[in-house]
């Protein structure tokens, strides 16, 4: 009867520095700036761990508190009743083994939810060391200083939305991926990249003159947007609309361009940033923004150019279409 009391007395004690050892390694494991994510997102799990692992510190002394005290009083069980070199060497094995091996790899493999089930034990822990783990958690602060949120780097955002396009359980599907990856690199491109060069815009001078087969030219080319430049091509005076000439008889009536109202624009330089570029589409109220170099203009970027680059895919409307059959 002896011997099955001192047996059950030591599988407890194993017990509980395992849980302890697995809850060491699967608390420290966890992010503390995912778990606050996860937490406002609702995750129920993550709102009971992530005070814990907030103070880190104080979980941390009370789960190695709690964790030395069970060992070594399983080892002076082992010891009272057995010899020293018996009770070290069965103690050794079985703390390493069932203690520390074992827990720590079957608990990392769901940190969050044994963390989660075991939080009033951890809890309990906490309060039954408090004497002492306080005041090692204060020295720890003083010492080591606060965890610092994480936060990932566009490169390591990347590599994480590229995993769920190789990851069948993903909730992404292979088109949200290529937008959020395309998003992410709009500060690294320019506009230089995406834009039209001049010598493919269709573009008129302030003074043109707008005839039937000017006009005739822009609906064969499917045009909607037409800049409007000086002769060397250094000031933008703003875009015409094809829809603001839909009711004029241009066979009976040719009319200069600055008869019709030209929507203002602003230039930007071929360096820009996408990011910047979009900022500008927002604040000029415009579809067509010229681009310069040099106090020259060199080409235009449209709205359709930046989402083009942001899908990922070009978009083709009814007039390619009808070019393409053409």
């Amino acid at each position: 009867m002896d011997t099955f009391i001192i047996v059950l007395e030591v599988l407890l004690l194993v017990g509980l520095s395992g849980i302890y050892s697995g809850l060491n390694i699967a608390l420290m494991s966890l992010s503390r700036t995912d778990l606050g994510r996860k937490r406002r997102l609702g995750n129920v799990d993550a709102a009971r761990v992530y005070p814990l692992r907030k103070n880190s510190h104080l979980s941390l002394s009370a789960i190695l508190l709690a964790n030395v005290a069970v060992v070594s009083t399983s080892a002076l069980i082992l010891e009272h009743h057995t010899g020293g070199l018996i009770a070290g060497i069965v103690s050794t094995l079985l703390i390493v083994i069932f203690g520390e091996v074992v827990p720590q790899a079957i608990f990392v493999k769901r940190a969050l939810k044994f963390c989660s089930f075991l939080s009033p034990f951890l809890w309990f822990t906490i309060w039954l060391t408090y004497p002492v783990s306080k005041p090692l958690q204060m020295l720890l602060d003083k010492l080591v200083g606060h965890e610092q949120l994480h936060l990932h780097s566009r490169d390591e955002l990347g590599l994480l939305i590229g995993e769920h396009a190789d990851d069948g359980a993903s909730e992404l599907d292979d088109d949200e991926v290529e937008i959020i990856k395309s998003a992410l690199l709009m500060s690294e491109k320019q506009i230089k990249d995406i834009m039209r060069p001049i010598k493919d815009v269709y573009w008129l001078r302030y003074d043109a003159i707008l005839d039937a087969d000017t006009v005739d030219d822009i609906k064969a080319h499917g045009y909607s947007r037409i800049p409007i430049f000086d002769r060397e091509r250094t000031h933008c005076f703003g875009v015409l609309l094809m829809k603001d000439m839909v009711d004029v008889d241009f066979d009976e009536n040719p009319l200069p361009v600055h008869a019709f109202r030209l929507h203002k624009t602003k230039m930007v330089g071929s360096r820009t940033a996408l990011d910047t570029l979009l900022r500008h589409f927002f604040s000029v109220r415009s579809h067509l923004i010229p681009v310069e170099k040099d106090d020259h203009i060199i080409g235009i970027v449209t709205i359709e150019d930046l989402i083009e680059e942001i899908i990922g895919h070009e978009i083709a409307d009814e007039t390619d279409r009808m070019l393409e059959r053409q």
